[in-house]
């Protein structure tokens, strides 16, 4: 994905990871439209960007609202001409408590925004894009917590939330895999590992170092960006013990593919395209 003379509309992109990424596009040459609900670090934040050279406007409002966001890519059109890439970084932390304890109206808020607040902003860009077919790159944030619990115990809405990020991120890699009019559409989700933003209280990896790290991947096109290092450890170690618990109970034999799903539809694809 080339950025320079590119309009990047980063939700949560005020403070943490969004407002590094911020940073990293702008260098690249990318015009910055900062989106999150408070006016005044929307503000703040969008000066601090201008200071450093950088084409940069916002727009407030909450990533729960769905149109809060259609009237977010009107700015971006109205404003920017375009706007070409939409990162959904916005997140809250949530209930930390057990599963059995959580609030459920506090775990539906965190949904909210984690969740839906991402889904509102890939369908919102996603349409857009469809229908102009221009290059166009759709992110967004999930954590290590997607592939693994990396919390000792709680955060269930957090954790679970995560998971679901990133399974509606590889849906939508398979859409635009297989659908022409989507193929001018890059995705990618964000795994950030250990990274100082105010929901880890400001402890792990400088977010302007992973941001460094995660637009190299960006730049490549890639569709897994993540860092630190290390998180590739913790998420193999599930791999291991799904592989082991396959082994013992459910082994691998001849003729196992009969139960494949994917190579079903293939089969099926296949027959279909000859008739």
């Amino acid at each position: 994905m080339q950025f320079a003379g590119k309009t990047a509309v980063i939700t949560g992109g005020a403070t943490g990871i969004g407002f590094a990424l911020a940073k990293q596009m702008g260098k690249a040459g990318a015009r910055i439209i900062l989106f999150e609900p408070r006016e005044e670090v929307l503000g703040e934040a969008t000066e601090a960007l201008i200071s450093q050279g950088i084409d940069a406007k916002y727009f407030a409002g909450d990533v729960a609202d769905v149109e809060a966001i259609e009237a977010l890519a009107d700015f971006a059109w109205a404003e920017n001409g375009r706007g070409d890439i939409i990162v959904n970084n916005a997140g809250v932390g949530g209930p930390r408590g057990g599963i059995l304890n959580t609030d459920l109206a506090e775990a539906r808020a965190l949904y909210d925004v984690n969740f839906w607040g991402v889904w509102h902003g890939i369908q919102t860009f996603g349409k857009r894009y469809r229908a102009d077919g221009l290059p166009a790159a759709i992110y967004a944030t999930a954590s290590e917590n997607a592939l693994f619990n990396a919390l000792p115990t709680g955060g269930g809405a957090y954790v679970s939330g995560k998971h679901a990020l990133f399974g509606l991120m590889d849906v939508l890699r398979r859409e635009i895999a297989n659908k022409p009019e989507l193929s001018n559409i890059t995705p990618g989700v964000i795994i950030p590992g250990w990274v100082a933003t105010q929901l880890s209280r400001h402890n792990g990896m400088e977010a302007d170092r992973f941001a460094e790290i995660i637009f190299q991947q960006m730049q490549a096109g890639e569709n897994y960006l993540g860092a630190p290092p290390r998180n590739v450890v913790r998420g193999g170690g599930r791999i291991d013990e799904l592989e082991a618990a396959f082994a013992s109970y459910a082994p691998r034999y001849d003729g196992d593919e009969e139960y494949d799903v994917q190579l079903y539809y293939a089969r099926l694809a296949a027959e279909q395209a000859g008739t």
